[in-house]
């Protein structure tokens, strides 16, 4: 029996808080196999003011693999600097061959050294004795976004930066992935409370039971620090949303996705289309799918700045205050051995979308802190637990 169907059987769950819920999980088949890409040396990419490029190629390797597949059949999540997949054993072969074309496009046109690793499941479940748990966060109908828990992912992470055995190999892609649906096109997003806050947290110990518990108990704190916030909690906001022309991400926007064509004339006709955009917007007019104010509703609501892949992921616009108490919060946590954390402040967010079909509200949009956002935390992170020795 075939287990292509998988993710697109499990039930989602809507509130952000389901994450902690164990029965919001299913065991991952072991035929399946777990992607993981990052951007080696992004720090370095980081501190030379290219942060957009370094989201916009991992970005690109979940964009890559979903526009070979049926969307609702690959779990994903976007980690600033790669991103996480789970792909089935009849897309495993064509994953393969885009996400070569992502790495060479990384390579070529913006420098940058892309690492993909392919890790079977039944490896994480049998060599590791860890699970692989899979489960669906709805934003809103038709846009869901992948989770994992059990540990299995955090092995899959380690196994593919230690060594070679799952990297892939060093080949060229035969032609240029399919990156349609990738945009950039949204101004940078101020903060409107002080402070654009990235955030990771993992839980210690191999209690699962007892890691939800945290991670549950970790939501509702935060949640009631920055309930005097209210909406504007979210990094996204009717207030923070600019939309200027022209885009200043167009350029990242037109290598990524030029492919074999002209790229004078791809350019010309991004250029236009985006101006096209731009009156759409500002006037409030609905075209080819485009309606103004409604996208812009939608755009808020399918905005992933809440994650879970064995690592809790949140970006949240706070004010100084709020920040303080956040980290004292954690602080309080890591010191009683509870978990690891690594925070990141900056005062504005970057967003970088994938548009699959405006007529059915299908998009999705990638949010990350400024100045390095979740690489800066996790890099935090990784200095706090080497001199705590862990």
């Amino acid at each position: 029996m075939s287990s292509s169907g998988f993710y697109a059987d499990i039930q989602a769950f809507d509130d952000f808080s389901g994450i902690a819920d164990l029965d919001n999980y299913r065991r991952a088949p072991d035929d399946w196999h777990v992607v993981i890409a990052d951007v080696v040396s992004s720090t370095a990419a980081i501190a030379q003011g290219r942060y957009k490029d370094v989201n916009m190629i991992g970005a690109a390797c979940i964009n890559a693999v979903l526009n070979i597949s049926q969307k609702k059949t690959i779990p994903y999540v976007f980690g600033g600097d790669g991103a996480t997949l789970m792909v089935p054993p009849d897309r495993l072969q064509h994953a393969t061959d885009v996400l070569l074309g992502v790495r060479d496009l990384a390579a070529t046109k913006f420098d940058l050294s892309l690492r993909v690793g392919v890790v079977p499941v039944a490896d994480i479940h049998h060599q590791a004795g860890v699970a692989v748990r899979v489960g669906k966060y709805r934003l809103s109908p038709g846009n869901e976004l992948g989770v994992f828990s059990g540990g299995g992912i955090e092995i899959a992470e380690k196994w593919v930066k230690s060594g070679n055995d799952y990297l892939l190999q060093h080949r060229s892609a035969e032609g240029s992935p399919d990156l349609s649906g990738l945009s950039c096109r949204w101004e940078p997003l101020a903060s409107q409370n002080g402070i654009m806050l990235s955030l990771l947290m993992q839980a210690r110990g191999s209690d699962e039971a007892g890691k939800a518990g945290l991670y549950r108990n970790l939501i509702d704190a935060i949640e009631a620090i920055t309930a005097s916030s209210g909406e504007t909690v979210k990094p996204v906001s009717e207030a923070n949303m600019k939309f200027r022309w022209p885009p200043r991400g167009m350029v990242a926007e037109i290598k990524a996705t030029v492919g074999g064509r002209n790229r004078t004339l791809y350019g010309l006709q991004l250029y236009l289309i985006s101006l096209i955009q731009w009156c759409l917007d500002r006037f409030d007019i609905t075209a080819g799918g485009y309606r103004g104010k409604a996208y812009r509703s939608e755009l808020r609501d399918n905005t992933d700045y809440q994650r879970f892949d064995d690592t809790l992921r949140i970006l949240l616009d706070c004010d100084a205050q709020q920040a303080e108490r956040i980290d004292a919060l954690l602080q309080s946590s890591e010191a009683r051995g509870e978990l690891n954390y690594g925070l990141h402040r900056s005062d504005s967010a970057l967003m970088t979308c994938l548009v699959f079909n405006l007529d059915k509200g299908q998009h999705i949009h990638f949010v990350d802190g400024s100045d390095g956002g979740f690489t800066a935390a996790a890099k935090n992170m990784k200095a706090k637990r080497q001199s705590a020795g862990i």
